[in-house]
């Protein structure tokens, strides 16, 4: 059994048509249409071979969330789309309406959504961290069959490679500029059900990946960021003390080693950041110390809710964490608003904030939750960009500001989050020597710009259609003969071009077919700059220049190509 549960302001839905051939039958009343305010939203998918155990299983899972969450009212959501492997109808709504019986005896006020049917639904999530977790529940399998089927890969591995075989994409249902056909047209990256959720990244696409990578560590270097690397491989008692396996263990891919433990793939840097901050002594001179990272992470979501790299179960993030005194807040905040207007304006990327507030359920003085977000208003207020205001939105350790941004079809997402923590340097009993001599616990604030540089890129690829910004494109100029008479003049431009601009991306098309097939490719390709050279440019020694989405230049002399060149993609034009 798999869900996804959602801790939302409402949620309502109507039925509009059958499904399955015979779906549960409804009163007057549940065919019109429902909403249900602040309910936590289980959107459930009942799977094969689940039973009795798995539903008790899903029932204390979803208990003890509502708890933690404080929510009364509780939505039991029929969602196929979670699962390829589905159980039967009848299994299915006789294992919900159980969860619904057993549910409403533990005072819940529960409404089931109609199984068997077409649905109209609309959905506003919370968005604190606890609104949004993927769980799945299995049933223990045959041992003995267990052991055939491995026996049987053994023996015709052909048969294990047709089970991870590379993914087709359906495009038949999406918009021409989906960042997965524009990502497939261009060669960037692509996904293979041996590790479904994780990015296999194309030589094009990781020349794009490490562009920004490279633009992040400058800007960082500059505003006197150090980055780490920390193992990517934890064990679980690193997050007993973060809070972490508590709260987030459902989305952990966990692996237990027998005496030496249960280890953790990491799902976030925080608590890697706490243990390099303690392992020796700092004080208040050292401060702020801005530890950055952009290790890779691994949470586990359900294979229902993946969605090319917009949601992925691998990812990077630039993150960063920066340890600080509680009267360095405002300044550290406006800093990091600073560089947040320095990468998204690059791109053309609008963007606003948004600031959560204490929520009911927080660690902490409410006197000092009281002053930092006062101090946040007033730094939102100073940066002359729109926000807003999510009243009890704010993480449980502290006020957060995250970063809204909307892509080219006006669709909102949150992008990088500022998150402001007074919690876990006190659970790992983190110090720091003011300069009157005595231990202080200092603050940190989790940021990350990009956020997932698999959604960033995803986004930007839709945002763009694909015509990345010259500094990015994976191939930046392609040389092209007009005949072949003219190829070892062209040889020569490419040459003179590298010598000029050894960084360069430049390749040439010197195929035996018409100039307007190579130019068609190049353009499909959404190479920035073609250079095409026949006859006259030879003879007059320069370059017909055709600039991605523009009319063709002739008569173009190749210094001054090379310096306007050479400029759009040191300044990242």
């Amino acid at each position: 059994m798999k869900i996804l549960t959602l801790h939302c302001d409402f949620i309502r839905f109507k039925p509009l048509k059958k499904a399955i051939k015979n779906p549960e039958e409804l009163s007057e009343e549940r065919k019109k249409e429902i909403v249900v305010k602040d309910p936590l939203v289980i959107l459930t998918a009942v799977e094969k071979g689940d039973n009795d155990k798995v539903v008790k299983e899903m029932i204390a899972s979803v208990k003890k969330t509502a708890g933690e969450v404080k929510a009364e009212r509780i939505v039991l959501y029929p969602y196929a789309h979670l699962s390829s492997n589905l159980s039967d109808p009848t299994t299915a709504l006789e294992y919900l309406a159980e969860a619904e019986n057993v549910l409403k005896k533990e005072g819940f006020e529960v409404t089931r959504a109609p199984f068997g049917y077409y649905k109209e639904f609309e959905l506003k999530c919370k968005g604190h961290p606890l609104s949004e977790l993927s769980k799945q529940f299995r049933a223990e399998e045959d041992s003995t069959s267990m052991k055939a089927s491995v026996k049987e890969d053994i023996i015709d591995p052909s048969k294990l490679y047709n089970k991870i075989s590379q993914t087709k994409l359906d495009t038949s249902k999406l918009k021409e500029n989906d960042h997965r056909i524009i990502g497939q047209k261009l060669g960037l990256f692509m996904f293979n059900e041996s590790s479904p959720g994780a990015p296999y990244w194309l030589p094009n696409g990781l020349i794009v990946y490490h562009e920004l990578l490279k633009f992040w560590r400058e800007e960082h270097s500059k505003a006197g960021y150090k980055e780490t690397m920390t193992p990517l491989v934890n064990k679980k008692e690193l997050y007993d003390i973060s809070g972490h396996w508590h709260h987030y263990k459902e989305n952990m891919f966990v692996s237990d080693m027998g005496e030496d433990g249960v280890y953790c793939l990491k799902p976030m840097n925080c608590p890697n950041a706490m243990i390099i901050f303690k392992s020796q002594t700092r004080s208040y001179k050292d401060l702020p110390l801005r530890l950055s990272d952009a290790d890779r992470l691994h949470r586990y979501e359900l294979s229902g809710v993946l969605n090319g790299l917009l949601r992925v179960r691998s990812f990077q993030q630039d993150d960063s964490h920066n340890f600080i005194t509680e009267d360095m807040i405002s300044s550290e905040y406006e800093e990091i608003f600073r560089i947040c207007e320095k990468f998204y304006s690059i791109f053309g990327l609008d963007y606003s904030f948004r600031l959560g507030t204490r929520p009911d359920k927080f660690l902490g003085e409410s006197k000092t939750w009281d002053k930092a977000e006062k101090n946040l208003k007033e730094i939102l207020k100073k940066s002359g960009k729109k926000f807003t205001i999510a009243e009890g939105d704010g993480a449980f350790y502290g006020p957060k500001v995250d970063i809204i941004m909307k892509d080219s079809l006006g669709r909102e997402w949150q992008m990088g989050t500022v998150q402001l923590d007074f919690q876990l340097p006190q659970r790992f009993g983190l110090k720091y020597v003011d300069k009157d001599g005595k231990d202080k616990i200092p603050v940190v604030i989790h940021r990350v710009i990009y956020g997932s540089l698999e959604r960033f890129i995803g986004i930007l690829l839709e945002h763009t259609n694909g015509s990345l910004p010259i500094w990015l494109s994976p191939v930046q100029v392609r040389v092209i003969d007009f005949t072949e008479r003219n190829t070892k003049a062209a040889q020569k431009i490419m040459e003179e071009i590298k010598k000029a601009i050894p960084e360069i991306r430049i390749d040439s098309d010197f195929r035996n077919t018409t100039v307007n097939d190579k130019v068609r490719d190049a353009e499909m390709q959404k190479v920035p700059l073609i250079i095409v050279i026949g006859d006259k440019e030879e003879k007059s020694n320069t370059l017909a220049l055709r600039k991605r989405g523009e009319k063709p230049e002739f008569e173009v002399k190749l210094d001054s190509f090379i310096k306007e060149t050479k400029g759009k993609i040191e300044n990242r034009n």
